[in-house]
């Protein structure tokens, strides 16, 4: 279902996200910003903030919500979800969260920190018993064997909807310091956590967001940074950089 049609998709909902919003609501352009729950972000967790501009000793939880707060009274709408993917189509995008999708003019992509590499197996694997999306691709493992690597606050709740619908999961939580392998052979075959094996067909890596490059392929990155120009635009037009 196409949730909106907007100028601009901006996923990530921090300070240069937002602040990429209201710049467009100033030049008359819509915007829809893409953001995972308050609570994943790293900013969310700061105690307290001396180096923000006019908010001396704000927290990072109030700094967000005066944020959000500013974006919504100029119109800005929040889908709080995953980007999935982004798919060009002729001269715009389209940009999935979950099953639904945002149509657009132009992405800017303002993620913030990417936060760990990708496991062994995780790219290899993508799409051939790998996820990023309970309510996406569960019904295909109905009554199978998965693994659920929890790296989100929502990520509990994702693995019960796996196991409400049939599915046979064994829940990590990828918060600590596991080291996990991927194995398989043309498709996913079995999960290695912390050198112990487990049978699985699937295995669901349920993180905060998605690696730009693996959101859009072909986006050129460097050492996961997203590769951009002075006027931060990438290598693929209408698809910019910020942060």
């Amino acid at each position: 279902m196409v949730l909106y049609m907007t100028d601009i998709v901006i996923i990530g909902g921090g300070p240069a996200g937002i602040s990429a919003a209201l710049t467009a609501a100033q030049r008359g352009k819509t915007s829809v910003i893409i953001t995972s729950a308050p609570e994943d972000s790293l900013l969310w967790k700061a105690e307290k903030i001396d180096n923000y501009p006019g908010l001396p000793g704000i927290t990072g939880k109030d700094l967000i919500a005066a944020l959000t707060k500013h974006a919504e009274g100029v119109g800005v709408k929040f889908v709080r979800g995953k980007a999935l993917s982004i798919i060009p189509m002729g001269n715009r995008f389209g940009v999935s969260v979950g099953m639904d999708f945002v149509d657009c003019g132009a992405v800017i992509l303002a993620t913030g920190v990417a936060r760990g590499k990708a496991f062994p197996g995780e790219k290899e694997f993508l799409g051939a018993g790998v996820s990023y999306c309970a309510t996406c691709d569960g019904m295909l493992y109905r009554e199978k064997n998965i693994a659920v690597i929890g790296l989100s606050a929502e990520a509990p709740e994702e693995a019960e909807f796996l196991r409400s619908i049939g599915c046979n999961v064994e829940y990590f939580d990828g918060k600590r310091a596991k080291k996990y392998e991927i194995k398989g052979a043309e498709r996913v075959e079995s999960l290695t956590a912390d050198g112990e094996s487990y049978p699985v067909e699937g295995v669901f890596i349920l993180r905060a967001g998605v690696a730009p490059d693996t959101l859009l392929p072909g986006l050129e990155t460097d050492k996961g940074h997203i590769r951009a120009d002075a006027e931060m635009a990438t290598n693929i037009p209408g698809v910019f950089a910020a942060g």
